[in-house]
Formats: C-alpha cells, sequence, structure tokens
C-alpha cells in the first residue's frame, strides 16, 4: 500500500488504513505525522515502522514512514531541502528478507516539489540511484513523486530506466493528478506484480495504490 496521508488531517484516514492496510506485508506513507492513533495503528499490526521526519511540526514530526510485516535488516533515511521553501522532503531506503532467501530494497519516497528546472529533483533521486545499483536482489520504489511537469516525468523515467526498474500500471487510474499528471508511482524489479489497483478515498488528497507482488 502507497498513501500520502496528508498529515492525517482528513476524516476516515485511520478507518482506511485499518481496512486496506492491516493485511498488508508493506505500507509506504508520506506525510505520516507520528500522532497517537497512527503510532496504535502501526505498533500494533506492523513489526517494523520507520520513518524519516521532513518537517518538525509543533506536536508531531512528518514525512514518509514505511511500515513492514518483518524486521529490515538494513536502514537509510535521505533528506533533500525545498530550494524555495527551505523545507524538506524525504526517502527511506529499507531492505527485508523473503522467505525465498532473497533480499527485497524498499524505497519509499517523498519527492521535493517546489524548484525551478529537474536540478534539485535529480539531485534527491542520485543517492537512491546508488542505493539500487549496489542491491542485486528485487527492488521496490514508491511514492509521491511530484511529477507534475514534463522536465519531471522525463528524469523520473529516465532514472527508472537506469536503475532497471518497470512501471507498475493501473487499468482503473484514478491516481491524484496535477497539470494532468500523475503524482504517486511504484516502480518495481526482479519481481510480478499480480494485482495493481487505485481505491477511491477522501480521506486524503492523494488515493492509496494497492499492488500484490510475487516473487519471480
Amino acid at each position: 500500500m502507497v498513501w500520502n496521508i496528508f498529515k492525517q488531517q482528513r476524516a476516515e484516514w485511520l478507518s482506511v488504513l485499518k481496512s486496506f492496510g492491516k493485511d498488508t506485508q508493506l505500507v509506504l506513507l508520506q506525510e505520516a505525522q507520528t500522532t497517537p492513533e497512527l503510532i496504535k495503528f502501526a505498533t500494533s499490526h506492523y513489526l517494523a515502522a520507520d520513518q524519516v521526519p521532513a518537517i518538525v511540526l509543533p506536536q508531531h514530526p512528518s514525512g514518509v514512514m514505511t511500515l513492514a510485516a518483518a524486521h529490515p535488516v538494513y536502514c537509510c533515511p535521505l533528506r533533500e531541502r525545498e530550494p524555495l521553501l527551505r523545507l524538506s522532503k524525504s526517502a527511506l531506503v529499507t531492505v527485508y528478507p523473503l522467505t525465498n532467501g532473497e533480499l527485497v530494497m524498499v524505497v519509499n519516497i517523498h519527492a521535493v516539489n517546489f524548484s525551478l528546472g529537474v536540478d534539485v529533483y535529480s539531485k534527491q533521486l542520485d543517492p537512491i540511484g546508488e542505493q539500487i545499483a549496489s542491491h542485486t536482489g528485487p527492488v521496490i520504489m514508491a511514492g509521491d513523486f511530484n511529477a507534475w511537469s514534463r522536465q519531471r516525468m522525463n528524469a523520473l523515467f529516465n532514472f527508472a530506466r537506469r536503475s532497471g526498474l518497470k512501471e507498475v500500471n493501473f487499468t482503473d487510474d484514478h491516481r491524484r493528478r496535477t497539470f494532468g499528471k500523475a503524482l504517486d508511482f511504484v516502480f518495481y524489479r526482479g519481481l510480478t506484480v499480480s494485482a495493481a489497483t487505485v481505491l477511491v478515498t477522501q480521506a486524503s488528497d492523494h488515493n492509496p495504490l494497492l499492488v500484490e507482488f510475487l516473487p519471480r
């Protein structure tokens, strides 16, 4: 499950998580605030919850959070500062053991939004590319990529191609769009996609992506 949760500002976010997240082995959240309700959900349903705070708000830090049914054997937090707003966006690289003995690398990203050109956007992707290049097993990279311009789309898809990643396609594509372009993506390698849907909800300003992977 991949979802920009909009800092839990809308009603029903918890019911959506409980309905669709509790039986999911990986939940990749963006704009997740460490509120008591979210912490309780994470600790009661998952073995591991890792977060990279991007913005420290008065009460609760906000950033990417990865919930997993297994403990990670590797964890690498990454941050990039928004050049115009001077706020940070975060990414998290985690690696988990699979039952077949392989290790899957999971990249949870909230990409820089406000920048002129794509230099900072590409700069945020570069260290992720280094992590993926050093990993020999399956990879899942997903999140809110803020790919709302042709330049950003080109930078993102060039990055995915260089990293050997394929895009997950959604038949009924109800992903959040800005300027007609989707913001949320799931990329992968070394796995097989058996199902991919977009859940339509008013619980956030983004719709959750639900993808089922099988080992190749």
